[in-house]
Parts: structure tokens; sequence; C-alpha cells
């Protein structure tokens, strides 16, 4: 497929997904925004933002509008500031982003920051406005100004900006802003390629770094030795922050950007033994080009692909930060380096984090923790995929809550399965978007629960939740989530999360919500219910019933807004998130009554059949999983497999191996066969190329449809008439898909009959280009 198609493909994709999204959020979201939440998502999963909130603010004068925001994220060590915007169109189609629309949504942005630094721009808002919180930080916090080292300012877009747009740094009360532009190209080189690496040209000013290279040969890795200047160390600090850092290790290790009084101390008094002092940093790239030196003096690095600092980013920050604060000169200063160039592409990332892993041994890094493959988390997929929710009141259908353990899970699970819209309509039945949750949300869900000590050491509390899901993740992956997860634990994450959600949407959304502080206040108020009740909620019913009654559901409600109330009147100077973010607001919080009566949830508390709960075993878990997708292989038509194994050598797809699988997995669908965990594993294979590649292939699958689902009243108004209409008009406004604009000429020609099965997908064909304006 080209690149031209691909991208297509993941604008429709993304289109779908904010549509699905729109249509299970409450009321008051809207597309633009939940474009932003799924945007910023992408770059968070690729390092390049962190903890963001999704907000909206506008204001007008008479001459217009004079500033947006759609988004911020302020890191925790408030080096780093970036703000978002966003430029959303709804069309079927990529659209390209003119360069005037662009550079006025970046003025925008840029006047929201500058109004919050210079003026009384904060005396002007609500305290329940989206950005008080932020806007009130930026004008008084003495963190800012001691430590905001960049504003980042993105314009993100689903569209194609084509045009050169400033990209050069300016500066704002002191502060330096570098613009970035995230159109659909870059979210879906993000989104593909995991990333887009950061690449640094040395040779623009004459910043070469001389280096040795090691001459031993393997088919892995490369090796250079080098030291890089102080001052060339400091500049690229600046404009790419914790960017540099190798993004696992910067999670977990929860880098701060701090000075280290060590190396201050030798920039400040003995610049000339830093080099001895100091251990350097270790760095892995992609590529790089090298240059000879003048007077035959070796070699120097002059470009570098993909750079990442895998160790040395305490000594990469303090350097910057001594430098910054301290005003001192830093050309004495040069650092050791070791980078390591990665030949092997296939298993780039891999060996990357291998590196990390190593390089930082003496932080207790293990390989588990830099990957989500950690046993736990393949576990807590299977019982995912194998543990079936009742059906919520008033309806028949069981459903499941699915766990994405790596992104894109989700999507390629559907792919998988639903090939047909029928396929398609029964996955969204029984895993609904609203129930898929991630490795974020789930310690989301979990920490904002229960508090855990680690000895006199407070390491699990609401106060973690709010700073963000890089912070809370790490908390829980090292106190809460270190013994193997069972059925009774899914069961339990689900419940939290129906308590979690359920809170979110009692609370609101403006103008008809608490306040503005739901992300700090669900957290806090679900921390104190569990507290206060001595965590006797009964969680099993919660999942039994899959809701929480209605009692439990009112007080939900009154605590809250005893919770905010109480946060609103003890922050000081209003900054209601940075005082949320300490554990003395909770502290303070749990030991509140709020006068509450809490024995009014007496029938919500555990009794003694809750404790009566069957636990399933691992092998179990694994044999429903076998099971499910056993299903999804024989749910295609053996003769569809004789087709795929003919495409795959027509197009060459597919090697012989998996071609031979496929036939033969045909052969054993028509006799009834038993399919092996060989031919299961590579079935499923060949299911997600095909699916991605070549979709149409399933399109006729007989069996795919049973009588109920192609029994349908409007069927019986799908005539060859309609059809040869509806061909005439896709042959001049070519809306269908070829193999569905082939299979309605078939009809329309008289090459296919019209049964039942071919009126209900000639019906659904028509459902396709009505959205595109064909009339019956």
């Amino acid at each position: 497929m080209s690149e031209v198609k691909e991208l297509k493909k993941f604008y429709t994709e993304i289109r779908e997904e904010v549509i699905s999204r729109l249509e299970s959020e409450e009321e008051g979201a809207n597309q633009e925004q939940i474009f932003t939440e799924i945007a910023l998502s992408l770059l968070a999963d690729a390092g390049e933002t962190e903890n963001f909130r999704v907000t909206f603010n506008e204001k007008y004068n008479k001459r217009g509008l004079i500033h947006k925001i759609n988004g911020y994220s302020l890191y925790e060590n408030y080096e780093t500031l970036d703000l978002f915007i966003t430029i959303y169109n709804h069309d079927e189609e990529v659209q390209s982003v003119p360069k005037t629309d662009a550079e006025k949504a970046i003025d925008k942005l840029s006047k929201f920051f500058r109004n919050s630094v210079y003026s009384e721009f904060v005396n002007e808002l609500e305290e329940s406005s989206e950005i008080f919180d932020l806007a009130k930080t930026l004008a008084d916090s003495k963190e800012i100004r001691e430590f905001l080292t960049r504003v980042n300012v993105f314009l993100i877009t689903n569209g194609v900006v084509k045009t050169d747009l400033k990209t050069t740094h300016a500066t704002v009360g002191g502060y330096p802003i570098f613009y970035r532009i995230i159109d659909i190209n870059y979210l879906f080189n993000v989104s593909e390629k995991s990333g887009v690496p950061i690449e640094i040209d040395f040779s623009q000013n004459g910043n070469l770094i001389p280096c040795i290279e090691n001459q031993s040969s393997n088919k892995d890795y490369k090796s250079f030795l080098g030291i890089i200047p102080g001052n060339i160390l400091a500049d690229i600090y600046e404009q790419y922050g914790p960017r540099l850092l190798e993004q696992n290790v910067r999670s977990f290790l929860q880098f701060t950007g701090k000075i280290n009084k060590g190396i201050r101390n030798t920039i400040l008094e003995e610049q000339h033994m830093f080099l001895a002092f100091n251990n350097g940093i270790a760095a892995t790239a992609e590529d790089l080009k090298l240059v000879d030196l003048p007077d035959n003096k070796g070699k120097a690095i002059s470009w570098v692909r993909d750079f990442q600092i895998v160790n040395g980013g305490q000594t990469t920050a303090s350097i910057y930060h001594t430098r910054k604060k301290n005003k001192v000169d830093i050309s004495e200063i040069f650092v050791p380096l070791k980078l390591t160039i990665i030949k092997d592409k296939e298993n780039f990332a891999e060996i990357v984090g291998r590196i990390a892993e190593y390089a930082n041994t003496q932080n207790k890094v293990s390989a588990s923790d830099l990957s989500s493959n950690r046993e736990n988390h393949v576990l807590l997929e299977k019982l995912s995929r194998s543990i079936w929710a009742q059906p919520k009141k008033g309806e028949t259908i069981q459903t499941r809550w699915f766990y994405e353990r790596s992104r894109g899970q989700y999507r390629n699970e559907k792919l998988r399965i639903g090939v047909t819209p029928a396929r398609r309509k029964q996955f969204d039945k029984q895993n609904p978007r609203s129930q898929m949750f991630t490795k974020e949300l789930m310690a989301k869900y979990v920490n904002s629960y229960k508090e855990i000590y680690h000895g006199s050491k407070l390491v699990i509390g609401p106060h973690f939740v709010v700073r963000g899901s890089q912070k809370n993740y790490a908390q829980f992956m090292n106190y809460n989530f270190t013994k193997k997860p069972d059925n009774t634990f899914f069961e339990d994450v689900v419940a939290l999360a129906i308590l979690f959600k359920s809170a979110e949407k009692i609370y609101g959304v403006q103008p008809n919500s608490i306040g503005d502080m739901r992300y700090i206040t669900v957290p806090y108020s679900i921390a104190w219910l569990g507290y206060r009740t001595d965590y006797k909620i009964d969680l099993y019913k919660i999942w039994k019933n899959q809701c929480l009654s209605k009692k439990l559901e009112s007080l939900l409600y009154e605590i809250m807004v005893a919770v905010e109330g109480y946060i609103k009147s003890t922050a000081t100077g209003s900054l209601y998130g940075e005082w949320a973010k300490k554990e003395e607001c909770w502290l303070s919080i749990k030991e509140q009554t709020f006068n509450l009566r809490l024995d009014e949830l007496k029938e919500d508390f555990e009794d003694n059949n809750s404790s009566k709960r069957n636990i399933i075993t691992e092998e179990e878990t694994d044999q429903e999983k076998i099971k499910e997708e056993i299903k999804i292989i024989k749910s295609i038509h053996y003769k569809t497999w004789y087709k795929i194994e003919k495409w795959g050598g027509a197009s060459n797809s597919l090697s012989q191996y998996q071609r031979d699988i496929a036939f033969r997995i045909g052969n054993k669908i028509r006799k009834k066969n038993t399919i092996t965990d060989i031919e299961r594993n590579n079935a499923l294979q060949i299911i997600d190329i095909v699916s991605s590649s070549a979709p149409e292939l399933f399109y006729d699958m007989e069996d795919f449809f049973n009588e109920d689902e192609i029994k349908d009243s409007e069927n019986e108004l799908v005539t060859i008439e309609l059809i040869e209409k509806a061909v005439q008009w896709d042959k001049r406004k070519k809306r269908l898909k070829p193999y569905q604009y082939i299979f309605m000429n078939d009809l329309a020609t008289g090459k296919r009959s019209l049964t039942e099965r071919n009126k209900y997908l000639a019906k659904i064909n028509i459902k396709t280009i009505e959205k595109f304006g064909f009339r019956k």
C-alpha cells in the first residue's frame, strides 16, 4: 500500500474514532476536543509531551478572537510548558491548512501565554474556568519563575500544513518559545513509526563533536567515544528538553531536570575538573555522519538522527540550568559521550530499551519495567479477553472490558474480528469503546481508591493521580501491581473503573457541572470514600451489576461537592491543582467527616457472600482465549481461506509457508478437523495481514452472516432499479471502494443473484453513499 493510501486510511480511522467517541461521551463533548485528546495521546505515547490536560478557552473583543487554547501540559518540575491549539476539519478527505490560518492559530495561542504572564488576565477569569488554574500558576508561581525553561506552542490539525511556518524560537518575559506543527502527516508518523526522530545538525554552527570509532564489527551496533562541549549540550537541551531522554527511562526514573548540587559546584568552582569528575552521558541513535577534522586530527560527528540520552539526563539538565540560573560561562565544560548507533533496524526499539536498562542499573530499572510485555500486563490482557460481564440493566447482550496492553490493540482487534459490517457491529456491542481501558487508566482507577504505605512512606494516594498519568503509573507499577493478577483482581479493576467513570458522569460537564476541578475532585472523593468506609465497598457487587446503586450515586455527589469546596478553601493563592498534588492535601482531607452519613451505604458494603468468588486459574484463562481465537478463525468460510491462499501468492503478501497454512486451514474448516496451536497462531497473523491489506476478500463470506443478521424489513426496499441507480451515481462520484462498486455492478448486470444476503450487503453500500448525497 502506498504512503498516500496509508495516510488516507489513517485519516479515516482518526475521523471514525472521533465520531465513535462522540457517540459514547457524555453531553458536552465536541469533535475538536475529542480529536485534540486523540492527538495528544499519540504525542504522549511517543514521548513528545506528558501529563497533558485537554481544556478550552477563547477570548473575544470587538475586533474578534484574541486568543484560544485547546489544551496544555505543565511538566511536574515546571521546566516545560506545552500549549496546544487545534484546527479540526470535518471533511471526508484530508484538507490543506492555509498558511494564514496556521499562523493566526499560533499567534492566538502565543497571546494566551503572553496575557497570562504579563497582564492581569487571570483576574478576568472565573475560578470555574477551565484554564484558571494554569493562568494563575503562570502569573503567580515562584516555581514558574525559577524553573520554566521552554514554552512549546503546538499547532495540532488533522489537515496538512504544506508551507513553511516560523519554527525559530521567540522570547516572552524571558521565557523561550518554540513553535511546532503537528499535522496529520506528523501524527501518522508518530502512530505508525513510534515517533518522529530528533535530528541534530552540529555542523550548522561549526560545533562538531570529536570522536573515536570502535573498529570492531558486529551486526547489532557500532560505538563511538566523543567529547561534547557543555554549551552544545545545553543548547540541545534548551530546545528539546525531556524529549532527549529515552522515553521508557524517563517514565520510570521520573526525570526531574533539577540541578545536581555536586555538578553545579564543579561548574561554578572547578570547570577544568568536570571531564575528570563526571561519568558523562550514554546515548543511542539510528544514524550519524562523520567528517574529517582539519590538520588530520581525526574524525568528528557532524549530524545525528534519533538522538536519545539513555544515561546522563541529570548531568545534561544540571549543566543547562546552572548556565541559565547563574549566567555563568561554561565554555570550559566538556562532557564524555558514548554514542551507540543501532544497525539492526528491525529490533531498534528493543536494543535501545536493553541499553537503557543496563545503563541505568544503579537506579534498579528492570527489563520488565521498560516494557508493556511485563508478565502481569500479559496476564491481565488474557483475562480481559476471556471474562464476560453480565448484561447491564435493560440489555440482553454480555460485554467485555477490553484491556489495551499496548497502543492500537483495540483497533487491531476490531479489524481482525470485524471484517464485515455485521461483524463490526457485533464487536462494538460486545466490546464497547466506553469499556476499553489502558495501563494508565487502570493505574488511575486503582490508585484513586486505596492509599498504600511503604513502611512509613505514603506511596499511593489521590495526590499521585492528580500529578499526572506518568507519575501515577510509575507508582502503580512499583507498589500496586506486584502480584500476579487473577480474575478477582480484574473484576475489582472493572468495578473501580465503573466507580470512577460514574463519578465523572455525576460530576458533569460545564455548564451543568459541580465545577471545573473534575480531574482533582473525582480521585480525591473516591479516595475519601474508600478511606472513610474502611474499604468495605462491595466491588464484586458493582462488577455483577455493572453499575452503582442509587444511594451510592447520590452520596458520591455530596462527597464531591464537599471535597471540592474543602480543596478550594484550603489551597494557597487559589492554586488548586498545585495544592492537590501535595501529600499534605490528602492527609488533611481524609481526616474530614464533612458531616456525611456513610452508614446509609450499608447495603453497598461487603457481606459474608462477597468473599465466595471462584478463582479462574491461569490455565483456564489460556484455554478460554484459545477458544475465542479458534472461533474467529472458524468464522471465516473455508472458501475464503482458499481465496486468501491465492491472493497471498498473486500479491506477494504472504510467504509460501503462510499460503500453505491458509489452504490447510480451509481444508480443516471444511472437514471440521482440529486446528493445531501452530496453525492457530499463523492463521491469526494471516487474518491481520488480510484485514489491513485486502479486506474485500472477506466481503462475500457467507458464514459471517446468520439468518437473524440478514433478515431486515429494509431489505425489501432494495431493488434492481435502486441498485442500478446507485451504480450510475457512483460511476460519477466514486465514493464506493472498488470491490464495493464491482459487487453492486455485478448485481445490476445480473452476474450475481439478488438473494437476501446480497440485498443486505447492497443496503449497506447504499447507506454508505447516502452519506455523500445519494438519494433513493
